[in-house]
């Protein structure tokens, strides 16, 4: 066997021929018999665990059109009204966990600055799952302080905190102790993050007691952007607001609408803010009065750190929505905009002070980003004047001590001629300096739009739904209304920041509601076909025990973009090499194409492992050649296996892994 190329090819270099393929075979079930049985759950507790803020709803299931969105939290802000509280964490100098959210902000505020530097906290750390790409169980983040911490315990810490309050809640609601084990959790993640941080989010909720791996499905992980569209499709038109010249909504004619409009409604919404329930009519809202069957319809899902784009066709008369084309987007949330705000304070004040002033003052920083925010809320399209933000005593301070001249000296020199210095200590910014800092991020999240619209998929959309977060922001709005306002309808819902959370609640009640989703990959494992002249390349042959093999074969299991139904299985067979091997690690490749040949093709790498545990599996006698196979799914939130030893028929232990392989 001559080495005639320089990559050793994985089959190779497990010494052994590993696994071979007995039955390529790809076939739909229409009901997996293991999905339908469903434990018996009083309560579904849904958690948006966002990158800027965070919260829970929940439903129980003997009511299921009362959505109740969590309590009133202590503190907030200024500026901005909301059920969700900041997702910031705080940890003792002893790293143990001590407050989240606005208590932790708070806290952390009011500490000594010198005390402050031995403390932990951290803020819009979810970013770190959607930017790492080698993430693993023992991924660090960085706090305010410099000091690093291992995410896993920081997820953890936050999920234990939200069960806690649900639980305490729940428990005062009814008057009786609430269990866990009543619950069925839901957390919600992008539907652009890979299976990694899927699997990261579901380790962590394990640490956290929420679920356990024997009870894995007390858990279920929500796609963010699915949770929007099947909350949009319970919509009655006076719970939206329609950015279109089409017709007046409620008597409102186009032009009021944007503004007078949403402030009507922003009105409504307050009146109604001390009512937490919200109910879900279960006829199909109004909106899909006008839907016929097969109309598509776009949820952008505009949050803190991502945006997240899906397309969705309505199947009547039940309302099921498929996937029709795989989940896009990418890192354009409104963070974009603190980062661009970051850039001017370094372009005004020089990166070196920015940098030093972070880690020296954290907690003043912290306030800092905390009077821009309340302002960026301030920004729209028409608005004339200036917006002031408060610089904080320290800043100024401290910048005196380390440059030796004064932040309004600093804003003079610097060719910034759109932000000035007010006498009353604040940087005022013109609307136009403003509107700048939006630019790039929605910028972004226009281009990808336009490109979703090219795809032939989604060239006769309807509706377009505006949700999360960043999508309260006028501007946005305006961006998104001026490109796309004449190809469809577009729609924002009301409080559309609680959209997600309210959707999420919907989907744990009934989990089989999106009946078909796309593969984000393509995804295979390596194995070896028999080699077949002039078809496979030379360099790929291996000759064992006299049979001519070719290795690195790309067996896949599915297709990037392909279309793949809830309950339906991939099989295949695997064999044992030796008839005493214990154990059968498979390496799972995956791809962004889906023309794929071997895994030493460019663009493929592997992704995780396939482990299959034949311990115990085999009775007494140990047959001379045993046959496992396996049954995945891929048309779930994550991807999900089963094996059976088929002499037996018993099932087979196996685990999917794409964190630790």
């Amino acid at each position: 066997m001559a080495p005639t190329s320089a990559y050793s090819s994985p089959a190779r270099s497990l010494g052994d021929t590993g696994v071979t393929p007995l039955s390529p075979s790809h076939t739909v079930n229409d009901a997996d018999p293991n999905v339908s049985e469903q434990q018996a759950f009083l309560v579904v507790v849904a958690v948006d665990f966002g990158t800027t803020s965070s919260g829970y709803a929940y439903s129980f299931t003997k009511e299921p059109e009362c959505i109740h969105v969590m309590r009133r939290w202590e503190g907030g802000d200024p500026g901005v009204s909301n059920q969700k509280t900041p997702t910031t964490i705080l940890l003792t100098p002893e790293r143990k966990f001590h407050s989240f959210g606005y208590a932790a902000r708070d806290f952390y505020h009011d500490l000594d600055p010198n005390e402050a530097k031995q403390w932990l906290y951290l803020e819009k750390f979810k970013m770190k799952l959607h930017t790492t790409g080698d993430l693993t169980m023992d991924t660090d983040l960085m706090a305010a302080n410099g000091k690093k911490i291992k995410a896993l315990e920081i997820f953890a810490y936050a999920l234990r905190y939200f069960k806690e309050q649900a639980l305490k809640e729940l428990s005062d609601q009814t008057g009786s102790e609430f269990e866990n084990s009543d619950v069925r959790w839901v957390i919600t993640v992008p539907a652009i993050w890979k299976q990694p941080a899927k699997q990261f989010m579901r380790q962590a909720a394990y640490q956290a007691g929420l679920a356990s791996p024997e009870n894995a499905e007390q858990l279920i992980i929500a796609l963010e952007p699915e949770a929007a569209s099947i909350y949009c499709r319970k919509l009655r038109l006076h719970q939206m607001i329609e950015l279109s010249s089409k017709a007046a909504v409620n008597g409102y004619s186009a032009s009021d609408t944007v503004g007078a409009g949403f402030a009507q409604a922003k009105e409504h919404i307050r009146r109604n803010r001390q009512s937490r329930t919200f109910l879900v009519e279960n006829v199909i809202g109004e909106i899909w009065s006008e839907l016929e069957e097969g109309d598509k319809y776009v949820v952008v899902d505009s949050g803190g750190g991502t945006v997240d784009l899906t397309v969705h066709q309505i199947r009547l008369p039940e309302g099921h929505l498929k996937e029709l084309y795989k989940a896009t987007g990418g890192p354009y949330g409104s963070l974009g905009v603190d980062y661009e705000f970051e850039k001017l304070l370094c372009k005004i004040f020089g990166e070196d002070f920015i940098e030093q002033f972070k880690i020296k003052r954290p907690a003043a920083w912290v306030d800092l980003m905390i009077a821009f925010e309340s302002r960026k809320r301030a920004a729209a399209p028409d608005r004339t004047n200036p917006l002031n933000i408060t610089l904080p005593f320290s800043f100024i301070d401290y910048y005196k001590k380390f440059r030796g001249h004064s932040v309004e000296h600093a804003l003079r020199k610097s060719n910034v001629d759109f932000v000035k210095w007010s006498s009353q200590g604040m940087l005022r910014m013109s609307p136009d300096a403003m509107n700048a800092l939006f630019k790039p991020t929605i910028d972004s999240i226009i281009e990808h739009l336009r490109d979703l619209f090219q795809k032939p998929e989604v060239s006769t959309v309807k509706f377009l739904f505006l949700v999360g977060g960043f999508a309260e922001a006028p501007l946005l709005q305006q961006a998104v209304h001026a490109a796309f306002g004449d190809q469809c309808r577009i729609i924002i819902p009301q409080d559309v920041g609680l959209t997600i959370l309210k959707g999420a609640v919907l989907f744990g009640l009934d989990p089989t509601v999106i009946k078909v989703r796309r593969s984000p990959l393509t995804y295979g494992v390596g194995v070896l076909n028999r080699y077949v002249e002039g078809k496979h390349p030379p360099e790929k042959l291996l000759v064992k025990d006299g049979t001519r093999w070719c290795t690195d074969v790309f067996d896949k299991f599915i297709s990037a973009d392909q279309s793949v139904a809830l309950g339906e299985l991939v099989k295949r067979s695997y064999t044992p090499a030796k008839p005493s091997q214990l154990v059968i690690v498979i390496n799972i490749y995956s791809s962004e194409l889906d023309n794929v040949s071997f895994i030493t093709d460019p663009g493929v790498k592997k992704c995780g492992t396939l482990r299959l545990d034949l311990t115990g599996a085999s009775g007494t006698a140990v047959p001379t050649r045993r046959e496992i196979q396996t049954l995945m799914q891929f048309g779930d939130t994550e991807i999900k296996a089963m094996a059976v030893d088929i002499a037996t028929s018993k099932s087979v232990k196996v685990g999917i892994d794409f964190l630790n392989y």
